[in-house]
């Protein structure tokens, strides 16, 4: 079997173009960053009219075709950061609905119990539901208004270093095809030299993980822990759900061997935001996220709500569960890290909006104090981990540090972690909790029990009725994704014979599984010692980077395709 991959290629002259700043990556965290960057000089050029700074060399990198077309999530906002960074900010910005009623549900295969009381981390009242993807283009806006350049279209494909300092980022080759050849439209990748990189790539960045494999950022600290969170977005008849009701889901169809869980936000004209989280850390490889959302739709309590109505979107994203101990340094020598890229999510709010958006914001003072000196050394943007250590985000973080990591052992012992650091301040039985990378958890196929009646249902691709639950393709034509098809293909397997022969015994070829948009198959081939080859679908590719996480040998890469590739989240 021959794959070529993407890859930057070699002895090709580059542009070089000067900048004192860029932000790798549009979401919520790099458009505060941008945004408060642009407040900050608005303010220092007011205060000091003779030595003005300009804009001018502030670049924000964003790999999608559109700002925010690559930006999901359930969402609920908390609009703490917001009210700082933009104070009267809900009188212009794409709300759906405040919140006005939450409910928690533990489902069992047939029926629901209604938790009497809604545990403290789930009350929402005060929050908003919003699309992302909308609520980012508008902040996109504000981000251009206020002179800042975006460049879409446009992904990170390598940092440049100096030794360990980082030094600038080079743009991805346009016009290379699947031999990794130029074509006659080929464009060579920038080579932008900065005096600061602010890595705000989400979830398992390709550059983060290369800055903290080169750094060794990960030592002493937990793994990353994470899960996958498959969402759709439905139109229903009128009365089903109110805007602004919000319904979260535990139990069934997960098992007590799983973690993960579900929600129902009920948006305006009808449109209600539906998803289930999966942690990566489930130990039966044949187990398929995306069937497990098919499955929680046939529940009575959700069939109910849906029935009658019309998937219109759909989307997949990995979101980091590892909490407190698990955040890598966040600066360095002319780098800062925001965002889920440094993994500030509280998994047991289920929220990470409002904590990108802090964190942005004060990457962008840090920048500040840090060009006042020109000093872009660790010493001088070290102020940004100060920064986070001394604000709410650490505070919130704090109180549940150890949560995810209370659920190693499953869902019901997992409750029992919960309680009892609900109650000590998130200590729980000890101030750190260790952990393990989620992929650890696989077990290998003669390592599982023999199938239990309910327990088959999970396992493998749904199939799907056409009407209330789908099949992976009819989903993936939903999330609006296209890539350029002749391309290297962007998702690295290092080593495919593993993938033929050891994998496929072993743990089943989980990728087929654990990938929700068809990216990877187990194709018939006599030559092979099990006659099958692994054969990639990479324009599937939803970049939920799960292939990347969840690898059981961790030979999977996940590259930025051609900037402007991808899915179009248009109102996730």
């Amino acid at each position: 079997m021959s794959l070529v991959f993407r890859k930057p290629l070699a002895n090709i002259e580059r542009p070089q173009m000067p900048a004192d700043i860029v932000i790798v990556g549009g979401g919520p965290a790099g458009m505060a960053c941008a945004l408060r960057l642009s407040q900050l000089i608005d303010q220092h050029n007011s205060e000091h009219p003779d030595s003005p700074w300009s804009k001018e060399n502030i670049y924000l990198l964003e790999k999608a075709r559109e700002i925010g077309q690559h930006c999901l999530s359930g969402a609920l906002l908390d609009p703490r950061s917001m009210r700082e960074l933009i104070p009267d900010f809900e009188k212009e910005a794409p709300l759906d609905a405040p919140v006005s009623n939450e409910a928690v549900y533990f489902l069992t295969r047939k029926s629901q119990f209604k938790l009497p009381i809604t545990p403290p981390p789930l009350r929402d009242h005060g929050n908003y539901v919003i699309s992302l993807n909308r609520f980012v283009k508008w902040l996109g806006s504000k981000v251009e208004e206020a002179g800042i350049t975006i460049f879409s279209g446009f992904a990170g494909s390598e940092l440049l270093f100096d030794g360990h300092r980082v030094v600038g980022v080079r743009t991805d080759d346009k016009g290379v095809d699947k031999h990794n050849q130029p074509k006659s439209n080929f464009e060579p990748g920038y080579d932008l030299r900065s005096k600061l990189v602010i890595l705000a790539e989400g979830p398992r960045g390709s550059l983060s993980k290369q800055l903290s494999a080169k750094l060794d950022l990960m030592k002493d600290r937990n793994p990353q822990s994470y899960g996958q969170g498959i969402k759709e977005l439905w139109e229903v008849p009128p009365g089903r759900i109110a805007p602004g009701e919000v319904i979260y889901t535990m139990g069934w169809p997960l098992t007590a061997h799983e973690y993960g869980g579900a929600w129902i936000y009920g948006g305006k004209d009808n449109v209600v935001s539906l998803g289930f989280v999966t942690a990566l850390e489930y130990p039966d490889p044949r187990l398929d996220p995306q069937h497990v959302l098919q499955s929680f739709k046939q529940h009575p309590l959700v069939a109910g709500l849906l029935r009658g109505g019309k998937m219109i979107r759909y989307g997949a994203k990995s979101l980091p569960y590892g909490g407190w101990w698990a955040i890598p340094p966040l600066a360095g020598e002319g780098w800062m890290m925001v965002g889920d890229s440094a993994g500030f999510l509280n998994s047991a709010r289920l929220k990470g909006i409002h904590l990108a958006i802090k964190s942005g914001m004060l990457a962008a003072e840090a920048a500040v104090e840090a060009w006042k000196q020109d000093d872009f050394s660790a010493r001088s943007l070290g102020q940004y981990q100060s920064k986070v250590e001394s604000s709410w985000i650490q505070e919130e973080l704090w109180k549940v540090r150890n949560f995810h990591q209370g659920f190693a052992h499953g869902f019901w012992r997992g409750m029992f972690h919960a309680g009892l650091q609900q109650l000590t301040g998130g200590r729980g039985l000890r101030n750190r909790y260790p952990a393990t990378a989620g992929y650890q958890h696989l077990k290998k196929l003669s390592q599982l029990p023999s199938d239990g009646e309910g327990k088959a249902y999970l396992l493998g691709p749904a199939k799907g009725d056409g009407q209330l639950s789908f099949d992976k393709l009819t989903d993936l034509y939903h999330s609006g994704t296209k890539h350029e098809e002749d391309q290297p293909a962007h998702l690295i397997i290092h080593d495919t014979n593993l993938c033929n022969a050891r994998c496929l015994q072993e743990f089943g070829s989980p990728c087929q599984n654990f990938c929700p948009a068809n990216v990877y198959e187990m194709v018939e081939d006599a030559e092979q010692p099990h006659g099958k080859r692994i054969s990639l679908n990479p324009s599937n590719c939803v970049h939920c980077k799960t292939c990347d996480i969840a690898d059981p040998y961790q030979i999977i890469t996940w590259v930025p395709p051609e900037g402007g590739g991808g899915p179009n989240y248009d109102g996730m």
